[in-house]
């Protein structure tokens, strides 16, 4: 796709969600990303469902747009396209335990002293440093281990998991950022270097609120359902017919929000944001006392107009169905590898020198480029 990062090319060794993630970030950007698959089934995330005509949708929302070739890095002849790749290459991208590119002769001192300008991002769960840094991961792993787990759910209730695999995406969004930053400085010194992105230092880098309560406190936050630990009213709250949020972050949107309920404003229960969230759940009784009498879309109404933050509780396809989220190109089509239909999410960062579009590349089949790539190299 055509985009700022249209010069640059990404050979890409990851698979599963955290390295590919990062490189359907920079293919968005415009970004040519060539996919290095293991020749006996690629990618493991083509075997993840759900299936459409035999393909992962899976696989392919998250490999739109790349290209793929398959290689057997332990064999000579196969080797030596990787090597002609690298040496064209911008960046280099691989989410293997520490080591593996070492064994196989890609460690990062022998990738820097044949390609001097290459940036090498490794994507692993724990760093290429610490006494667990050859621990395997998945995503549960380093949510349960980085505390956001603890925070998250409701009070009394089992252990939670975040909806979304926020333990790969967010190592994958640091990975752009760090390569980004490897990028730029390149820009200065004409060097590449390496960049370390460990899962479980993604998960302990968002807790925010939950270190800030704990440095002042010594105690650790435990889960609070939809609340916030520390803004109220700052959280979801039933109408007559539905839930809603509302998210009144300072004492002027409490006012709004007092005149747009019709609650006194002078309840000295709730004069600060302070006084309010040490008397939450008091709030909460008044509040929904009030939505009680309504519909959500009559108290959402009312609250847009009076300038409070507020939003409907969406499941997944209300969400893509949204006006907004569809008029920011939020929702785009793609293609499974036979040319399937398939929606993915869109690209966030919109950029005004180069238009967003609605639709993006397919994902490869394995090994579905090898002839055009051979053919590029001259190989």
């Amino acid at each position: 796709m055509p985009g700022p990062l249209s010069d640059l090319l990404v050979i890409d060794l990851s698979r599963v969600l955290a390295g590919p993630y990062a490189t359907m970030v920079l293919a968005d950007l415009g970004a040519r990303v060539i996919k290095v698959e293991r020749p006996d089934g690629g990618d493991d995330a083509r075997a993840y469902g759900p299936f459409i005509n035999g393909h992962s949708a899976y696989f392919a929302s998250i490999n739109r747009g790349k290209q793929s070739i398959a290689l057997d890095l332990k064999a000579a002849a196969d080797q030596a396209v990787f090597e002609s790749l690298l040496a064209r290459a911008d960046v280099l991208v691989d989410n293997y335990r520490p080591g593996v590119m070492a064994r196989l002769g890609y460690g990062w001192d022998a990738l820097h002293a044949r390609f001097p300008r290459l940036i090498h991002a490794a994507t692993s769960g724990f760093g290429q440093t610490g006494p667990d840094a050859q621990k395997a991961a998945y995503d549960m792993v380093v949510q349960a281990m980085g505390g956001i787990m603890s925070v998250t759910g409701h009070p009394g209730g089992p252990p939670t998991r975040v909806g979304t695999s926020v333990g790969d995406i967010t190592a994958g969004l640091f990975t752009v950022i760090g390569i980004m930053a490897a990028l730029h400085d390149r820009g200065k010194t004409g060097l590449g270097q390496f960049v370390d992105v460990a899962m479980l230092d993604g998960q302990i880098a968002i807790l925010e609120n939950a270190i800030a309560r704990y440095a002042a406190t010594g105690v650790s936050p435990g889960p609070l359902g939809a609340r916030h630990p520390s803004i109220t009213p700052f959280a979801a709250y039933h109408c007559a017919d539905a839930p809603i949020v509302i998210a009144a972050g300072n004492d002027q949107l409490f006012a709004a929000l007092c005149g747009a309920l019709g609650l006194p404003p002078d309840d000295p229960r709730f004069a600060g944001n302070d006084a309010r969230t040490s008397n939450a759940e008091a709030l909460a009784g008044v509040i929904e006392g009030v939505l009680a009498t309504g519909p959500a879309a009559h108290w959402l109404a009312a609250l847009d107009a009076a300038g409070v933050p507020c939003g409907p509780l969406n499941n997944i396809g209300q969400a893509l169905a949204n006006p907004q989220v569809r008029a920011r190109h939020m929702v785009v089509e793609t293609a499974l590898p036979d040319g399937t239909p398939l929606i993915a999410a869109g690209n966030p960062v919109k950029l005004s020198a180069h238009p967003d579009s609605a639709s993006r590349p397919p994902a490869p089949a394995l090994d579905g480029d090898r002839a055009a790539i051979l053919k590029e190299l001259g190989l």
